[in-house]
């Protein structure tokens, strides 16, 4: 799918914009990816580096060496902390922005889950859990 998009993190200090074909969506539930997102699961998006380009701001760095052996740098906001997104010099032609950090995310839909073995039993909402449309 060949998508034009934008994105930024929450106090508006790094933006980003891509335009190209997009690679599938997956959730992440290893261990790393739940503690970078405070929650129980990541979910990227796969672009090509080619078509991604941060527009405003320098997004901070830390780099680690995941369980898969890979190095993985996650790029976060420096002011909010706000994750952004991952790159690695093992796939350097790919990042993967985080879900969450796209203006419009309604196009994003998972097509696989990886790190299960990592997987937090609370992570599926009940379908009978009570909700609000807002705070509550």
């Amino acid at each position: 799918m060949s998508k034009n998009a934008t994105g930024a993190c929450l106090c508006g200090a790094v933006t980003f914009e891509y335009a190209d074909d997009i690679a599938e969506a997956a959730y992440c539930h290893c261990t790393d990816c739940r503690r970078t997102t405070g929650s129980a699961f990541n979910i990227s998006v796969g672009l090509k580096s080619s078509g991604f380009k941060v527009t405003k701001g320098s997004p901070h760095e830390f780099t680690k060496t995941a369980d898969s052996g890979n190095l993985l740098t996650r790029h976060f906001c420096g002011n909010c902390g706000s994750p952004l997104y991952t790159s690695s010099p093992s796939n350097a032609d790919m990042v993967y922005v985080k879900a969450g950090a796209f203006d419009d995310p309604g196009f994003i839909k998972p097509a696989y889950q990886c790190w299960t073995r990592s997987r937090v039993k609370w992570a599926d909402i009940p379908a009978n859990l009570p909700g609000h449309e807002t705070s509550g």
